[in-house]
């Protein structure tokens, strides 16, 4: 819409009248649009003028007697600067939508800001909203076992793992042996220490709920001391979760579950107190099982011997080391993280109380425990259900 003012920008003093007054009488016949109540109220001063230029240009020159306001073409300097008219003049035109145009990018810009400054809380507070168990709680692992009302605790450890371990007996022909073992497949795959069913006759498995199945061994790796073993006719067992074992570090809290002395189900917690340790085991049949009332299995640590002779045949691997309590038939059992993963088969363990050449002193918990990397057990998993390196 075009409009045409005198040029030297000033109204008459007679009947013509600016079309920011409030006068209801506009001399403009080109002015489509009353001044009413709906529009901002004029300003106090006298704004400059619209100039008329090229059919269908209205500009808005900086000064009064505007450049470029003779009734030529405009100049770039207006086309540059003339598109944003004054916001309380009625003679607006499509400035106001364009206005409105930028405000959505605007709002979208603010939003991304403020999205990038929160994303890192965003995320944690929608993964706790909503219950995923996507995220982790300890370096170990990329998996969440334990539900997270419970992360983080003992309790939820034990109640998310103990339906996966299972107590081992074992047949020998010098006696028996009790162990431990963790439930690889639903199906029924054991995972135990070798040392635990070396040399039995036969060999029994009993479940958290007190079932009791007979068990046959696959495959056999003493230099690793794995085991592993098939129950007959069982079905709808809860599988373990195998973590990562090169994710763990020195003070990762830990928890244990195995059945030592027989005792099915026992929960015990601390802490991974080191790395790479060097543990030697028996190999041979004449140190395997635990005998009669409660002698344990020997091992070397450090160049000394723990709970009798290891014999002449021998075998060295690297074990995590672990402050919490394990105890005669803990071996074969799981050493696991706070997120429910397995992290190490429990393979040693020593009492300085159950040493006849101890001192009363000396009596009590000494921390040593020793497990298999589980990433060492992932390793030989395929060789012992092909029977394993001793076949």
């Amino acid at each position: 819409m075009t409009e045409s003012f005198r040029r030297d920008g000033e109204y008459p003093q007679g009947h013509e009248q600016s079309p920011y007054s409030e006068s209801p009488q506009q001399n403009h016949p080109t002015a489509s649009t009353p001044v009413d109540s709906a529009w901002p109220p004029p300003p106090a001063y006298r704004p400059a003028e619209p100039v008329g230029v090229a059919p269908g240009t209205t500009v808005w020159p900086g000064g009064g007697n505007g450049d470029g306001g003779d009734g030529g073409e405009p100049t770039s300097r207006f086309a540059a600067f003339g598109a944003e008219p004054p916001a309380a003049g009625p003679v607006v035109g499509e400035q106001p939508r364009k206005k409105r145009m930028r405000g959505p990018f605007g709002l979208l810009a603010a939003v991304a800001i403020a999205a990038a400054a929160v994303g890192g809380g965003t995320a944690y507070a929608f993964q706790e909203l909503t219950g995923s168990d996507a995220a982790t709680a300890s370096s170990s692992t990329s998996t969440t076992v334990v539900p997270s009302a419970k992360k983080g605790t003992v309790a939820g450890v034990a109640e998310a793992v103990s339906p996966s371990i299972v107590e081992v007996n074992a047949t020998l022909t010098s006696g028996s042996s009790t162990g431990s073992g963790v439930i690889l497949t639903s199906d029924g795959e054991i995972l135990t220490n070798n040392h635990v069913i070396s040399g039995a006759s036969s060999v029994k498995v009993r479940t958290s709920d007190g079932t009791s199945y007979t068990a046959e061994v696959v495959g056999t790796d003493a230099k690793k001391d794995l085991a592993l073993l098939k129950l007959k006719n069982a079905s709808g067992l809860k599988a373990a979760t195998l973590g990562d074992s090169d994710g763990v570090k020195v003070g990762d809290d830990v928890v244990a579950i195995g059945s030592p002395e027989g005792l099915t189900g026992t929960v015990t917690s601390g802490i991974v107190s080191a790395l790479d340790r060097d543990v030697t085991v028996s190999t041979g049949e004449e140190s395997q099982g635990q005998q009669g009332g409660g002698d344990q299995w020997p091992f070397e640590y450090g160049g000394q011997q723990f709970n009798g002779d290891t014999g002449s045949s021998t075998t060295t691997y690297k074990a995590l080391q672990t402050d919490a309590s394990l105890n005669p038939g803990n071996s074969g059992g799981a050493l696991i993280d706070m997120n429910g993963n397995i992290i190490g088969i429990n393979s040693a363990m020593y009492s300085a109380g159950s040493d006849s050449s101890s001192s009363s002193s000396s009596a009590g918990s000494v921390g040593l425990g020793f497990a298999i990397p589980i990433n060492t057990v992932k390793a030989d998993l395929d060789s012992l259900r092909a029977g394993g390196s001793d076949s």
